[in-house]
């Protein structure tokens, strides 16, 4: 498969459920002195799911694609850039596939210890 063809990694993606993720998400920022709560803090932001909303999230085991179709992306996101799994955030054509790859990006720069103000992207 070429870097171009990406259709059968977007679907997979796309399929994933978000709660066969998010342990991995907490297990990262935990380890590197970060909390649950920040984490809550950078998926709010993103998608303006609360933490009561990430739980039935979880609970009904929501696919990204409609864990993403239903969110109410932050109007920051475009700020999101840089390299993510090898992939430039802001080059990837697919919208569900780049607002997961968003998501990775900010729960990566929480875990790296950047501070809250510069993860939380202001226009």
């Amino acid at each position: 498969m070429s870097k171009s063809d990406t259709s059968h990694h977007d679907e997979r993606i796309a399929n994933m459920s978000f709660a066969s993720v998010y342990p991995h998400y907490v297990t990262k920022v935990e380890k590197k002195g970060r909390t649950q709560e920040e984490l809550h803090e950078v998926i709010e932001w993103l998608t303006g799911y609360d933490a009561h909303k990430l739980k039935e999230i979880i609970e009904q085991k929501t696919n990204f694609k409609s864990f993403f179709e239903n969110a109410n992306l932050n109007e920051n996101a475009h700020l999101i850039k840089g390299v993510i799994c090898g992939y430039r955030v802001e080059e990837i054509a697919n919208d569900t596939t780049r607002q997961c790859r968003y998501l990775d990006k900010l729960v990566d720069e929480l875990a790296k210890g950047k501070k809250m103000e510069k993860i939380l992207r202001q226009a």
